[in-house]
Protein backbone atom coordinates (compact mmCIF):
# COMPACT_ATOMS: atom_id res chain seq x y z
CA UNK A 1 0.00 0.00 0.00
CA UNK A 2 1.33 3.20 -1.06
CA UNK A 3 1.23 6.21 1.43
CA UNK A 4 -0.68 8.96 0.52
CA UNK A 5 1.03 12.52 0.31
CA UNK A 6 0.88 15.07 2.80
CA UNK A 7 -2.05 17.64 2.68
CA UNK A 8 -2.29 21.04 4.23
CA UNK A 9 -5.12 23.46 4.33
CA UNK A 10 -4.59 27.06 3.03
CA UNK A 11 -7.12 29.30 4.23
CA UNK A 12 -7.41 32.94 2.12
CA UNK A 13 -9.62 35.60 1.31
CA UNK A 14 -8.66 34.85 -2.46
CA UNK A 15 -6.01 32.86 -4.58
CA UNK A 16 -4.06 36.04 -5.14
CA UNK A 17 -0.11 36.14 -5.23
CA UNK A 18 0.82 35.68 -1.52
CA UNK A 19 -1.26 32.43 -2.02
CA UNK A 20 0.87 31.37 -5.40
CA UNK A 21 3.86 31.58 -3.47
CA UNK A 22 2.87 28.84 -1.11
CA UNK A 23 1.42 26.96 -3.86
CA UNK A 24 4.88 26.45 -5.62
CA UNK A 25 6.59 26.00 -2.21
CA UNK A 26 4.11 23.22 -1.88
CA UNK A 27 5.01 22.11 -5.05
CA UNK A 28 8.64 22.22 -4.74
CA UNK A 29 8.21 20.08 -1.04
CA UNK A 30 5.79 17.92 -2.63
CA UNK A 31 2.86 18.60 -0.69
CA UNK A 32 -0.87 18.79 -1.91
CA UNK A 33 -2.02 22.37 -1.06
CA UNK A 34 -5.71 22.37 -0.53
CA UNK A 35 -7.56 26.15 -0.43
CA UNK A 36 -10.30 27.15 1.46
CA UNK A 37 -11.69 30.65 0.45
CA UNK A 38 -14.16 33.30 0.95
CA UNK A 39 -16.74 33.12 -1.70
CA UNK A 40 -19.97 32.05 -3.11
CA UNK A 41 -20.83 28.76 -1.93
CA UNK A 42 -23.31 28.44 -4.75
CA UNK A 43 -21.08 28.62 -7.91
CA UNK A 44 -19.15 25.68 -8.67
CA UNK A 45 -15.72 26.52 -8.20
CA UNK A 46 -15.80 29.52 -10.52
CA UNK A 47 -12.06 30.49 -9.99
CA UNK A 48 -11.30 26.82 -11.47
CA UNK A 49 -8.92 26.31 -8.53
CA UNK A 50 -10.97 23.34 -6.85
CA UNK A 51 -11.08 25.65 -3.47
CA UNK A 52 -13.51 25.25 -0.65
CA UNK A 53 -16.11 27.49 0.31
CA UNK A 54 -16.36 29.53 3.39
CA UNK A 55 -18.37 32.47 4.13
CA UNK A 56 -15.87 34.39 5.97
CA UNK A 57 -19.08 36.38 8.51
CA UNK A 58 -20.50 32.92 9.28
CA UNK A 59 -18.02 30.26 8.76
CA UNK A 60 -19.48 27.38 10.65
CA UNK A 61 -21.22 25.89 7.73
CA UNK A 62 -17.93 25.89 5.46
CA UNK A 63 -15.52 24.53 8.54
CA UNK A 64 -18.27 21.57 8.70
CA UNK A 65 -18.30 20.67 5.08
CA UNK A 66 -14.38 20.87 5.32
CA UNK A 67 -14.43 17.66 7.55
CA UNK A 68 -15.30 15.55 3.72
CA UNK A 69 -12.65 17.12 2.35
CA UNK A 70 -9.93 15.57 4.22
CA UNK A 71 -7.93 14.15 5.88
CA UNK A 72 -5.56 17.23 6.36
CA UNK A 73 -2.07 17.06 7.92
CA UNK A 74 -1.36 20.76 8.89
CA UNK A 75 -3.43 24.14 8.28
CA UNK A 76 -2.12 28.02 7.51
CA UNK A 77 -3.52 31.09 6.63
CA UNK A 78 -2.90 34.23 4.43
CA UNK A 79 -4.31 37.33 6.10
CA UNK A 80 -6.20 38.53 9.73
CA UNK A 81 -9.54 37.36 8.62
CA UNK A 82 -8.74 34.07 7.39
CA UNK A 83 -6.29 33.18 9.87
CA UNK A 84 -9.46 33.15 12.24
CA UNK A 85 -11.43 31.56 10.03
CA UNK A 86 -8.61 28.92 9.99
CA UNK A 87 -8.07 28.67 13.66
CA UNK A 88 -11.68 28.12 13.87
CA UNK A 89 -11.23 25.26 11.39
CA UNK A 90 -7.99 23.86 13.27
CA UNK A 91 -9.96 23.39 16.53
CA UNK A 92 -12.80 21.33 14.49
CA UNK A 93 -10.56 19.41 12.29
CA UNK A 94 -8.31 18.98 15.59
CA UNK A 95 -4.96 20.38 13.82
CA UNK A 96 -2.12 22.29 15.69
CA UNK A 97 -3.11 26.20 15.05
CA UNK A 98 -3.33 29.22 17.48
CA UNK A 99 -6.53 29.26 19.54
CA UNK A 100 -9.33 30.88 17.53
CA UNK A 101 -10.12 33.31 20.47
CA UNK A 102 -6.32 34.20 20.27
CA UNK A 103 -6.47 34.87 16.39
CA UNK A 104 -9.67 37.24 17.12
CA UNK A 105 -7.88 38.81 19.89
CA UNK A 106 -4.96 39.62 17.55
CA UNK A 107 -7.09 40.70 14.66
CA UNK A 108 -9.39 42.84 17.02
CA UNK A 109 -6.66 46.09 17.71
CA UNK A 110 -9.20 47.00 21.09
CA UNK A 111 -9.06 43.56 21.96
CA UNK A 112 -5.14 43.05 21.96
CA UNK A 113 -4.91 46.75 23.63
CA UNK A 114 -6.95 44.93 26.61
CA UNK A 115 -4.62 41.89 26.38
CA UNK A 116 -1.57 44.08 26.40
CA UNK A 117 -2.60 46.60 29.29
CA UNK A 118 -3.23 43.71 31.58
CA UNK A 119 0.10 41.84 30.80
CA UNK A 120 1.73 44.87 31.84
CA UNK A 121 2.83 45.93 28.71
CA UNK A 122 3.35 50.01 27.39
CA UNK A 123 0.29 50.69 26.02
CA UNK A 124 -0.82 53.96 24.61
CA UNK A 125 -4.11 55.82 26.34
CA UNK A 126 -6.61 54.32 23.84
CA UNK A 127 -10.35 54.17 23.97
CA UNK A 128 -13.19 53.08 21.16
CA UNK A 129 -15.65 55.11 19.58
CA UNK A 130 -18.76 53.65 17.88
CA UNK A 131 -18.63 54.50 14.10
CA UNK A 132 -21.90 56.44 14.81
CA UNK A 133 -20.29 58.83 17.69
CA UNK A 134 -20.39 62.63 17.27
CA UNK A 135 -16.85 63.49 15.95
CA UNK A 136 -17.40 67.11 17.81
CA UNK A 137 -18.05 65.52 21.28
CA UNK A 138 -15.16 63.07 20.99
CA UNK A 139 -12.70 65.22 19.77
CA UNK A 140 -12.79 66.61 23.47
CA UNK A 141 -12.35 63.14 24.78
CA UNK A 142 -8.70 62.39 23.59
CA UNK A 143 -5.16 63.21 24.37
CA UNK A 144 -2.96 64.63 21.58
CA UNK A 145 -1.45 63.53 19.21
CA UNK A 146 -3.44 60.85 18.65
CA UNK A 147 -4.21 57.89 16.08
CA UNK A 148 -7.85 57.06 14.91
CA UNK A 149 -8.03 53.58 13.27
CA UNK A 150 -10.80 51.13 12.41
CA UNK A 151 -10.21 47.82 14.76
CA UNK A 152 -10.19 45.42 12.17
CA UNK A 153 -8.01 46.75 9.10
CA UNK A 154 -4.36 45.86 8.83
CA UNK A 155 -1.54 47.59 6.56
CA UNK A 156 -2.00 50.56 8.04
CA UNK A 157 -5.92 50.95 6.22
CA UNK A 158 -7.55 53.88 7.33
CA UNK A 159 -5.12 54.71 9.85
CA UNK A 160 -4.68 58.56 10.63
CA UNK A 161 -3.26 61.23 12.70
CA UNK A 162 -4.56 63.81 14.36
CA UNK A 163 -2.85 66.91 16.15
CA UNK A 164 -5.96 68.76 17.45
CA UNK A 165 -9.67 68.57 17.43
CA UNK A 166 -10.04 70.25 14.53
CA UNK A 167 -7.97 67.55 12.37
CA UNK A 168 -9.64 65.24 14.88
CA UNK A 169 -12.80 65.69 13.43
CA UNK A 170 -11.64 65.53 9.58
CA UNK A 171 -9.82 62.19 10.51
CA UNK A 172 -12.54 60.87 11.77
CA UNK A 173 -15.12 61.69 9.20
CA UNK A 174 -12.44 59.91 6.60
CA UNK A 175 -11.87 56.99 8.70
CA UNK A 176 -15.88 56.56 9.19
CA UNK A 177 -16.45 56.55 5.47
CA UNK A 178 -13.37 53.74 4.87
CA UNK A 179 -15.47 51.41 7.57
CA UNK A 180 -18.51 52.34 6.34
CA UNK A 181 -17.83 51.14 2.65
CA UNK A 182 -16.83 48.12 3.83
CA UNK A 183 -19.29 47.31 6.89
CA UNK A 184 -21.07 44.65 5.20
CA UNK A 185 -17.97 42.13 5.52
CA UNK A 186 -17.30 43.09 8.82
CA UNK A 187 -17.88 40.29 11.28
CA UNK A 188 -18.28 42.53 14.63
CA UNK A 189 -20.45 45.88 15.78
CA UNK A 190 -17.91 48.61 13.59
CA UNK A 191 -16.32 50.54 16.01
CA UNK A 192 -12.93 52.78 15.86
CA UNK A 193 -9.88 52.92 17.75
CA UNK A 194 -8.46 56.49 19.33
CA UNK A 195 -5.27 56.21 20.91
CA UNK A 196 -2.78 58.41 21.95
CA UNK A 197 0.21 58.79 19.34
CA UNK A 198 3.74 56.50 20.12
CA UNK A 199 6.55 58.58 19.16
CA UNK A 200 9.79 56.54 17.99
CA UNK A 201 11.56 54.02 15.30
CA UNK A 202 9.19 50.61 14.10
CA UNK A 203 10.04 47.33 13.28
CA UNK A 204 8.41 43.87 12.58
CA UNK A 205 9.46 40.48 13.85
CA UNK A 206 8.41 37.55 11.81
CA UNK A 207 8.11 34.51 13.80
CA UNK A 208 6.66 31.34 14.20
CA UNK A 209 5.23 29.47 17.06
CA UNK A 210 5.54 26.36 18.23
CA UNK A 211 3.52 24.82 21.35
CA UNK A 212 3.54 28.32 22.74
CA UNK A 213 6.96 28.87 22.09
CA UNK A 214 8.25 32.19 19.80
CA UNK A 215 11.08 31.27 17.47
CA UNK A 216 11.76 34.85 15.50
CA UNK A 217 12.95 34.29 12.32
CA UNK A 218 13.72 38.09 11.27
CA UNK A 219 13.85 41.05 12.87
CA UNK A 220 13.17 43.79 9.95
CA UNK A 221 14.14 47.98 10.56
CA UNK A 222 11.63 50.13 9.23
CA UNK A 223 14.30 52.76 8.21
CA UNK A 224 11.82 55.74 6.86
CA UNK A 225 9.86 57.69 9.69
CA UNK A 226 6.36 56.62 10.13
CA UNK A 227 5.15 59.97 12.15
CA UNK A 228 1.17 60.66 9.73
CA UNK A 229 -0.84 62.24 8.65
CA UNK A 230 -0.49 58.80 7.33
CA UNK A 231 1.28 55.46 8.08
CA UNK A 232 2.10 54.07 4.56
CA UNK A 233 4.93 51.36 5.02
CA UNK A 234 7.88 51.28 2.29
CA UNK A 235 11.09 49.42 3.16
CA UNK A 236 11.88 46.59 5.36
CA UNK A 237 15.32 45.60 6.08
CA UNK A 238 16.78 42.79 8.21
CA UNK A 239 18.82 41.99 10.20
CA UNK A 240 18.12 45.13 12.30
CA UNK A 241 20.78 47.21 12.68
CA UNK A 242 19.82 47.96 16.36
CA UNK A 243 22.31 47.45 19.19
CA UNK A 244 21.74 43.78 20.91
CA UNK A 245 19.89 45.74 24.17
CA UNK A 246 17.29 47.01 21.58
CA UNK A 247 17.13 43.79 19.89
CA UNK A 248 16.44 41.88 23.14
CA UNK A 249 14.35 44.03 24.73
CA UNK A 250 11.93 43.59 21.47
CA UNK A 251 12.43 40.09 21.47
CA UNK A 252 11.18 40.11 24.64
CA UNK A 253 8.41 42.73 24.70
CA UNK A 254 7.15 40.28 21.49
CA UNK A 255 7.05 36.85 23.71
CA UNK A 256 5.17 38.66 26.37
CA UNK A 257 2.21 40.37 23.83
CA UNK A 258 1.99 36.45 22.15
CA UNK A 259 1.51 34.99 25.67
CA UNK A 260 -1.00 37.76 26.11
CA UNK A 261 -3.10 36.79 22.89
CA UNK A 262 -2.63 33.59 23.98
CA UNK A 263 -1.30 32.22 20.45
CA UNK A 264 0.83 28.77 20.29
CA UNK A 265 1.31 27.44 17.04
CA UNK A 266 1.90 28.78 14.08
CA UNK A 267 3.00 32.06 11.82
CA UNK A 268 3.44 35.46 14.13
CA UNK A 269 3.75 38.74 12.63
CA UNK A 270 4.69 41.62 14.72
CA UNK A 271 4.63 45.24 14.67
CA UNK A 272 6.04 47.78 17.17
CA UNK A 273 7.25 51.10 18.31
CA UNK A 274 10.84 52.08 20.13
CA UNK A 275 11.59 54.92 22.16
CA UNK A 276 13.32 56.02 25.56
CA UNK A 277 10.24 54.65 27.23
CA UNK A 278 10.95 50.74 25.85
CA UNK A 279 9.04 48.74 23.23
CA UNK A 280 5.50 49.51 22.45
CA UNK A 281 3.47 46.49 20.70
CA UNK A 282 1.42 48.03 17.86
CA UNK A 283 0.29 44.40 16.99
CA UNK A 284 1.08 40.84 17.26
CA UNK A 285 -0.88 39.02 14.07
CA UNK A 286 -1.50 35.38 13.65
CA UNK A 287 -0.16 35.14 10.20
CA UNK A 288 2.73 35.86 7.76
CA UNK A 289 3.81 38.84 6.67
CA UNK A 290 1.51 40.38 4.01
CA UNK A 291 1.79 40.76 0.27
CA UNK A 292 5.31 39.31 -1.58
CA UNK A 293 7.53 40.60 1.11
CA UNK A 294 8.35 37.13 2.09
CA UNK A 295 10.41 37.07 -0.87
CA UNK A 296 13.38 39.07 0.79
CA UNK A 297 14.22 36.18 3.22
CA UNK A 298 15.90 33.14 2.65
CA UNK A 299 16.83 30.61 5.61
CA UNK A 300 18.97 27.65 6.04
CA UNK A 301 17.42 25.20 7.59
CA UNK A 302 20.00 21.63 7.77
CA UNK A 303 22.00 22.58 4.84
CA UNK A 304 19.00 23.67 2.89
CA UNK A 305 18.71 26.91 1.76
CA UNK A 306 14.40 27.82 1.81
CA UNK A 307 11.87 30.90 1.71
CA UNK A 308 9.58 31.60 4.19
CA UNK A 309 6.65 30.11 2.83
CA UNK A 310 8.70 26.50 2.70
CA UNK A 311 9.58 27.03 6.31
CA UNK A 312 5.96 27.13 7.41
CA UNK A 313 4.66 24.61 5.56
CA UNK A 314 7.34 22.16 6.86
CA UNK A 315 6.21 23.60 10.21
CA UNK A 316 2.44 23.29 9.64
CA UNK A 317 3.54 19.63 8.78
CA UNK A 318 5.18 19.25 12.40
CA UNK A 319 8.22 19.05 11.41
CA UNK A 320 11.15 20.72 13.48
CA UNK A 321 12.21 23.95 11.99
CA UNK A 322 13.71 25.28 15.14
CA UNK A 323 17.98 24.88 13.70
CA UNK A 324 16.40 27.01 11.09
CA UNK A 325 18.64 30.47 10.28
CA UNK A 326 18.55 33.80 8.21
CA UNK A 327 20.97 33.70 6.07
CA UNK A 328 24.13 35.67 5.83
CA UNK A 329 24.03 39.80 4.37
CA UNK A 330 21.06 42.10 3.85
CA UNK A 331 17.68 41.24 2.85
CA UNK A 332 15.59 44.08 2.01
CA UNK A 333 11.84 44.74 0.32
CA UNK A 334 10.13 47.83 -0.83
CA UNK A 335 6.42 47.98 -0.98
CA UNK A 336 6.27 50.56 -3.61
CA UNK A 337 4.14 53.57 -2.64
CA UNK A 338 0.91 54.79 -4.98
CA UNK A 339 2.15 58.56 -5.36
CA UNK A 340 -1.22 59.59 -5.99
CA UNK A 341 -5.17 58.04 -7.17
CA UNK A 342 -5.47 57.48 -10.19
CA UNK A 343 -5.74 54.42 -13.36
CA UNK A 344 -2.37 52.77 -13.84
CA UNK A 345 -1.17 52.52 -17.27
CA UNK A 346 2.43 51.21 -17.00
CA UNK A 347 6.04 51.96 -15.88
CA UNK A 348 8.77 52.95 -17.55
CA UNK A 349 12.56 52.41 -16.14
CA UNK A 350 11.62 48.55 -15.42
CA UNK A 351 15.09 47.65 -17.07
CA UNK A 352 17.31 50.60 -15.14
CA UNK A 353 15.52 49.51 -12.40
CA UNK A 354 16.00 45.79 -12.23
CA UNK A 355 20.00 46.15 -12.92
CA UNK A 356 20.98 48.16 -10.08
CA UNK A 357 23.69 45.89 -8.33
CA UNK A 358 22.22 44.08 -5.34
CA UNK A 359 18.56 44.04 -6.63
CA UNK A 360 16.91 40.81 -6.94
CA UNK A 361 13.59 41.57 -8.76
CA UNK A 362 11.13 44.47 -9.29
CA UNK A 363 7.39 43.01 -9.48
CA UNK A 364 4.92 45.43 -10.32
CA UNK A 365 1.62 43.74 -9.42
CA UNK A 366 -0.77 46.99 -10.55
CA UNK A 367 -2.51 45.87 -13.21
CA UNK A 368 -2.78 48.79 -16.79
CA UNK A 369 -6.34 50.17 -16.40
CA UNK A 370 -6.67 49.37 -12.75
CA UNK A 371 -7.91 52.35 -10.27
CA UNK A 372 -5.41 52.80 -7.81
CA UNK A 373 -5.51 54.59 -4.73
CA UNK A 374 -3.02 55.37 -1.92
CA UNK A 375 -3.61 55.21 1.99
CA UNK A 376 -5.21 55.41 4.19
CA UNK A 377 -8.34 54.69 1.37
CA UNK A 378 -6.08 52.22 -0.41
CA UNK A 379 -5.01 48.75 0.57
CA UNK A 380 -2.68 48.22 -2.13
CA UNK A 381 0.92 48.89 -3.59
CA UNK A 382 2.17 49.10 -6.78
CA UNK A 383 4.59 46.29 -6.68
CA UNK A 384 7.24 45.28 -4.51
CA UNK A 385 11.21 45.89 -4.98
CA UNK A 386 13.63 43.09 -3.70
CA UNK A 387 17.47 43.46 -2.42
CA UNK A 388 20.30 40.99 -1.09
CA UNK A 389 23.61 42.59 0.03
CA UNK A 390 26.54 42.01 2.19
CA UNK A 391 24.99 44.54 4.68
CA UNK A 392 21.42 45.58 5.56
CA UNK A 393 23.04 49.30 4.72
CA UNK A 394 23.71 47.97 0.95
CA UNK A 395 20.82 46.29 0.12
CA UNK A 396 18.37 49.28 1.39
CA UNK A 397 20.53 51.86 -0.84
CA UNK A 398 20.02 49.31 -3.88
CA UNK A 399 16.43 49.46 -2.99
CA UNK A 400 15.95 53.67 -3.16
CA UNK A 401 18.24 53.85 -6.07
CA UNK A 402 16.24 51.25 -8.17
CA UNK A 403 13.16 52.71 -6.90
CA UNK A 404 14.25 56.60 -8.54
CA UNK A 405 14.42 54.78 -11.62
CA UNK A 406 11.09 53.89 -12.08
CA UNK A 407 8.49 56.09 -13.62
CA UNK A 408 4.48 55.42 -13.23
CA UNK A 409 2.69 56.57 -15.61
CA UNK A 410 -1.11 57.19 -13.68
CA UNK A 411 -3.96 59.44 -15.08
CA UNK A 412 -6.92 60.90 -13.80
CA UNK A 413 -9.91 58.68 -12.46
CA UNK A 414 -13.07 60.18 -14.46
CA UNK A 415 -15.77 61.60 -11.38
CA UNK A 416 -18.58 58.90 -10.90
CA UNK A 417 -21.97 60.89 -12.16
CA UNK A 418 -24.77 60.37 -9.58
Amino acid sequence: MTSRSKRILLVAAKTGYQVREFASAAERLGVELAFATDRCHVLDDPWGDRAAPIEFANPAVGIDALASQGPFDGILAVGDEPACVAAQAAEALGLRYHPAKAAQAAKNKLQARDRFRAAGLLVPAFKSLPLDAHPELSARSVRYPCVLKPLDLSGSRGVIRADNPQEFVRAFERVQAIVRGIVKRARSAPALLAEEFVPGREFALEGVMTGGRLQPLALFDKPDPLDGPFFEETIYVTPSRQPAHVKGAILATVRRAVAALGLRDGPVHAEMRVNEAGVWMLEAAARPIGGLCSRALRFRLRRRSLGLEELLLRHALGEDVSSAQLARGGHAVMMIPIPQAGVYQGVEGLEEARSVPGITDVVITAKEGQLLEPLPEGSSYLGFIFARASTPGGAESALRQSHRYLRFLLTPALPVVR
